[in-house]
């Protein structure tokens, strides 16, 4: 199962940086109105409203990836701390940790005498 959480992680990262990409290769609303004046954006590798279409559903298409790979990595994850878990909470799930264990005391602290008490 190690395999298949790198697997994951690796999905998750490459579709994370791929819409990244994508988002920022988008045109914003504002893009729009200065092609209708003339500007020479309009016309790209993919066609006037082409490029909205296709980078619009490759990041829709690119964010189920993204988060079905959360959705799996954090079942797994769930699942392991419900396996090692002994019906305690959820420290006594991590590896390391001694159930019970009181930490030790500190010495304790020197008081310095009081020199100038009252007299009764």
């Amino acid at each position: 199962m190690d395999w298949l959480t790198n697997l994951l992680l690796v999905v998750q990262v490459a579709s994370a940086v791929a819409i990244i990409v994508l988002v920022l290769l988008q045109q914003g609303k504002g893009a729009d109105l200065g092609a209708a004046f003339g500007s020479g954006s309009a016309g790209s590798v993919f066609g006037a409203s082409g490029s909205a279409n296709f980078l619009s559903r490759s990041t829709a298409l690119l964010a189920v990836v993204f988060f079905s790979s959360t959705l799996a990595l954090s079942y797994m994850g769930s699942r392991d701390l419900r396996a090692s878990s002994s019906g305690g909470g959820i420290m006594e799930s991590i590896p390391g940790s001694v159930p019970g264990a009181v930490s030790p005391e500190l010495p304790p602290v020197p008081v310095a005498p009081k020199e100038d008490a009252p007299a009764k």
